[in-house]
């Protein structure tokens, strides 16, 4: 059975914008639009960042496993694996969240509460991406090509079942957020 969303259409449109609005309100509801509180992630004050991206990985990665289960999707859209590109990507990413205080997500978010520091960064986004946009066909001929592992997930490489995944990742996250109040709360003593 699959989900009766429309794709290409009108009504998919305004599905994706209403989803994509709900995201923001969660992002500033979360904090995580706040300048303040991704700064404070990198330099180990506040985990609210960390805390609501393992949510968020734990959440939807059980939904997708949900979904295929009940046969509501037919399979996982994986990307390739380019090692090369990811670790170039990573770092510019890392570096400019550091320097920027924002994450794409958060940045329209934040921009959506009148935040003008943020439309700044936001421009240096959209022209990264037009760079990247315009030097793909090296970057593919050149870094993609290098470490290139192809469509591979998780279980696959290790060998490990989906399920078993899904059972120790929440654990992982649950024993990460007990770490951090316990040393958020010996900090405050």
């Amino acid at each position: 059975m699959n989900l009766p969303i429309p794709k290409d259409s009108t009504g998919g449109l305004v599905i994706s914008a209403l989803f994509g609005i709900i995201f923001g309100v969660l992002l500033n509801k979360g904090r995580v639009s706040d300048y303040n509180v991704i700064v404070n992630q990198f330099r180990f004050k506040d985990f609210t960042v960390l805390k609501i991206m393992l949510t968020a990985i734990i959440v939807g990665g059980l939904g997708v496993f949900a979904m295929k289960g009940f046969g509501w999707i037919e399979a996982y859209q994986v990307e390739d694996a380019n090692v090369l590109g990811l670790v170039i990507g990573s770092l510019i990413f890392g570096v400019g969240m550091v320097l920027y205080g924002y994450c794409p997500g958060t940045a329209v978010a934040a921009i959506a509460t009148g935040r003008l520091h943020a439309m700044v960064g936001f421009l240096g986004m959209l022209l990264g991406g037009i760079v990247y946009a315009f030097s793909y066909p090296w970057l593919k001929a050149n870094i993609l090509s290098i470490g290139q592992l192809g469509k591979v997930r998780l279980d696959e490489v290790t060998g490990l079942p989906s399920i078993v995944w899904w059972v120790i990742l929440p654990v992982v996250a649950l024993f990460t957020f007990r770490f951090i109040e316990r040393k958020a709360t010996a900090a405050k003593a």
